[in-house]
């Protein structure tokens, strides 16, 4: 009996090591605490400017902004997994702070930024660095940080290949638009999984074409989505920050 519940100790413990699929699974959950959820990526805004008033309107907006993303953010995203050091996730941050003309669109990336930094410092342990690039930003009271090159700087410390960590940061762009198309009925649940389902297969050849790319390359490709999302802020209602 006595030897018999050891081994049950023994076999309850935390493996010593697991695949890089369940940090990935996790990294892409809804249920991290993000924020994600709180931003429409400019949807809202362009639903009450009458310019997605549609299912078709919306597939429209999804790939406009699926290609804004892959050629502004991915160039970020792929820097900072193949260079995930503190000078240059720093030099990377303030770079695409200037070229983030979007006030609006700033806020929600350093928002989601930071809050990502802090909830994987908290939940990769084997992983110090981010705990002492956390520590390091609070001291100097610079943790703002964007999304897109702490997004990268994640996944390249976990070891996830470049096209992995760049294709995840399609996905969860295409999964958190729908998910505000759902909430601001333009589309149901069932539609919303449909039209996520039918786009991906545009999703991956719009990361085909902006893959691997360097950050002097990022550049907007869709000028009215960044212009209709600043004026967020100008609502009268609205149930999201961005």
């Amino acid at each position: 009996m006595e030897g018999g519940f050891e081994g049950n100790n023994e076999s309850n413990k935390h493996p010593p090591c697991y695949t890089l699929e369940w940090s990935l699974w996790q990294l892409l959950d809804s249920i991290l605490p993000t924020g994600g959820f709180a931003h429409s990526l400019g949807l809202e805004t362009a639903i009450q400017a009458r310019l997605v008033n549609t299912p078709e309107d919306l597939e429209t907006f999804v790939i406009q902004l699926l290609q804004n993303t892959g050629s502004l953010l991915l160039p970020f995203v792929y820097a900072t997994t193949i260079s995930n050091d503190t000078t240059s996730l720093h030099k990377l941050n303030m770079t695409l702070d200037a070229m983030l003309t979007n006030e609006v669109a700033r806020k929600a990336s350093t928002a989601q930024g930071s809050a990502l930094l802090r909830i994987a410092a908290a939940m990769f342990t084997e992983l110090p660095s981010l705990k002492a690039m956390r520590q390091e930003s609070m001291a100097t009271q610079a943790n703002s940080f964007h999304h897109a090159p702490i997004f990268g700087l994640v996944c390249g410390l976990l070891g996830l290949s470049p096209d992995i960590s760049q294709r995840a940061y399609l996905f969860i762009t295409l999964r958190d638009v729908i998910s505000a198309a759902t909430r601001l009925n333009l589309i149901g649940p069932q539609g919303g999984a449909v039209l996520q389902h039918r786009v991906a297969c545009t999703a991956e050849k719009i990361l085909m074409k902006w893959r691997n790319r360097d950050v002097e390359d990022a550049c907007q490709t869709a000028p009215l989505i960044d212009a209709v999302q600043g004026c967020h802020g100008y609502l009268f209602s609205r149930m999201f920050c961005s």
